[in-house]
């Protein structure tokens, strides 16, 4: 019997360093099956998907300072090492059967779309899974600001931002073993807290818009399908206090 999902339309945040696995760095194609896997099954489901991919696994703007490069000139690096990523999963989630397209922040014709609001939502209607690559278009802002940005244009019901622990805690869990983990918290409370699973920005606009988020661990195979599935897997947060959800 096919569940059935609890969501319609949903944007999935992708760091880089998930698609480089143990390596670190650059991209591991067994990371790129597993995620194509992960999104396969809740395609299946007839949930429309749209995906915004960091860059880290090749570059970050912020540590491009090290290198004597400026601040918005190591951005601009960042955003095309997202249009890197968006290809290589655009074309793991087409060797599974999937419809795709690529819509660039960047105007790179030649490998992505230019990104229009009303042409990804039109894309997703028709089953294809949107991949939304280079950020905003613009220095200073991260990808999770950009997820947020495009899950609020593309009418998602969720975006649900994959990490490689299990949920939000008060603490780093891999330093403090008793750290806190939140079955659910608001954004008012993450912004108190200064929580730094996303930045400042992302949790904002979430809060103004009333964007529900959840961050889960993609790395337990079906994790994603669960949450799809309205399983509580990872952390929910939302505009409303916890008594309430």
């Amino acid at each position: 019997m096919t569940a059935t999902p609890a969501y319609k339309r949903i944007l999935l945040k992708l760091s880089g360093e998930q698609l480089a696995g143990e390596q670190g760095f650059g991209i591991d194609p067994r990371q790129l099956e597993y995620v194509a896997n992960e999104v396969k099954s809740i395609r299946e489901l007839g949930v429309e998907v749209g995906i915004v991919v960091g860059g880290g696994n090749f570059h970050r703007g912020a540590t491009g300072t090290l290198l004597g490069i400026g601040r918005a000139t190591g951005d601009y690096m960042g955003m095309l090492s997202t249009v890197i990523n968006a290809m290589a999963l655009q074309s793991a989630l087409e060797n599974y059967g999937m419809f795709t397209r690529v819509l660039s922040a960047l105007r790179i014709e030649a490998v992505a779309e230019p990104f229009i609001r009303r042409r990804a939502i039109r894309h997703m209607e028709k089953g294809r899974v949107v991949i939304m690559a280079a950020g905003t278009g613009n220095p200073y802002f991260t990808t999770d600001t950009a997820a947020v940005l495009r899950g609020i244009e593309t009418e998602v019901d969720v975006v649900m931002k994959a990490t490689k622990v299990d949920g939000i805690y008060d603490a780093d869990p891999m330093k403090v073993p008793t750290a806190k983990r939140f079955d659910v918290i608001t954004y008012d409370e993450a912004l108190r807290l200064d929580l730094k699973v996303m930045d400042g920005t992302a949790f904002t606009l979430c809060r103004e818009n009333k964007l529900p988020l959840v961050v889960f661990k993609l790395t337990d195979a079906g994790n994603l399908y669960k949450v799809v599935t309205g399983e509580k897997i990872g952390t929910l947060v939302t505009i409303k206090s916890e008594e309430n959800v």
